[in-house]
């Protein structure tokens, strides 16, 4: 499986942006999809996940009622709405498969990941 993530770059506090991520080879339209971000100097942090059907999400509290996640299994691939974006969120955020049932924020879980795309916010 191979993930190709887009869609970052460089706003303003308050703004927008939509990130996607592509899949292909083997795709996983029967299994979790996932975002993640790592600040510098700082961990991989879950930000949400979404089922495969898309009828259930999963988001982390800090992104909670800003970012919605959401998939085309059809196009084989997952979007990230980021809205009222704040200098914190600031990051490269991944997306990742995990080809399981359940929804999870736990990194090891998911097989694969895409390379990343920058966020970057300005105050």
């Amino acid at each position: 499986v191979q993930l190709q993530a887009s869609g970052g770059g460089s706003v303003q506090a308050g703004g927008s942006l939509r990130l996607s991520c592509a899949a292909s080879g083997r795709t996983f339209s029967s299994g979790v999809m996932g975002w993640f971000r790592q600040a510098p100097g700082r961990e991989r942090e879950f930000v949400a996940a979404i089922s495969w059907s898309g009828g259930s999400t999963y988001y982390a509290n800090s992104v909670q009622g800003r970012f919605t996640i959401s998939r085309d299994n059809a196009k084989n691939t997952v979007y990230l709405q980021m809205n009222s974006l704040k200098p914190e969120d600031m990051a490269v955020y991944y997306c990742a498969a995990d080809p399981g049932r359940l929804l999870t924020r736990t990194p090891r879980a998911y097989d694969y990941w895409g390379q990343g795309t920058l966020v970057t916010v300005s105050s």
